[in-house]
């Protein structure tokens, strides 16, 4: 049975709440895993320190990926999983309030699926998470496991 299962990466605790309430409010996530920085986040999918046991056969279906992270910052993360096996095809967002134009091409250049900048308006911001949740819950078709 197919889960709709989000990872959120965000140290921002309101873009948290945000983004958790705007997934939520369409009903098709059923779960928003939030990691607060790339060290947690990478534990949490490798199933490694805190999360150690996990069973890391069961992955979000889409990782939403700060770039500006506390301990390991999002293209460290993206670097990390894009060198395993087990999370290359893991579809990643670069969810973002940076509009620098490097930071898309390190993004990209590292297997970024997609790069979206955070509205700073509320209304606009609620929309933009409505959308991913859609798009990459409902609509995107994954790469199959193990391929």
């Amino acid at each position: 049975m197919k889960t709709n299962v989000i990872m959120l990466v965000e140290d921002n605790p309101d873009d948290e709440a945000l983004t958790v309430r705007a997934l939520k409010k369409n009903k098709t996530v059923n779960e928003v895993i939030v990691a607060r920085d790339g060290v947690q986040a990478l534990d949490y999918l490798f199933g490694e320190g805190v999360h150690a046991g996990r069973n890391t056969d069961e992955m979000p279906q889409v990782v939403l990926l700060d770039l500006k992270l506390p301990k390991l910052d999002g293209l460290g993360v993206l670097r990390r999983l894009r060198a395993d096996e087990r999370t290359k095809l893991l579809p990643v967002v670069l969810l973002t309030s940076s509009n620098e134009e490097q930071d898309r091409i390190n993004g990209y250049g590292l297997g970024a699926n997609s790069y979206v900048r955070k509205p700073v308006d509320f209304d606009e911001f609620v929309a933009v998470a409505t959308e991913l949740g859609l798009y990459w819950l409902v609509m995107n078709e994954p790469a199959p496991r193990g391929a």
